[in-house]
């Protein structure tokens, strides 16, 4: 689940361009998130769940105040990259 860790990971990196007194609250709220359907195996469905982190990424950049193109790079691993099942 290639995929998965890098969307992990860039959402993380892209947490620490929102103000200081709100990084806490949407790190933890990822990891929530990405640790509840850590079991999920159907590609379809894990695609759908990356799409929704680079749409709520989005949201929040917007939120607050900044160019959600620094997304990019989460919108093409989140569309493009290939899922391959554990399995």
């Amino acid at each position: 689940m290639k995929a998965v860790v890098h969307a992990y990971a860039e959402v993380m990196k892209l947490i620490r361009h929102l103000p200081p007194r709100t990084r806490s609250y949407y790190s933890q709220f990822a990891r929530e998130n990405f640790v509840t359907y850590s079991q999920e195996q159907d590609p379809s469905v894990i695609r759908s769940l990356l799409l929704r982190a680079h749409h709520h990424s989005c949201w929040v950049l917007r939120k607050y105040g900044m160019d959600e193109a620094v997304a990019d790079k989460l919108r093409r691993i989140c569309a493009e990259e290939p899922i391959q099942s554990n399995t």
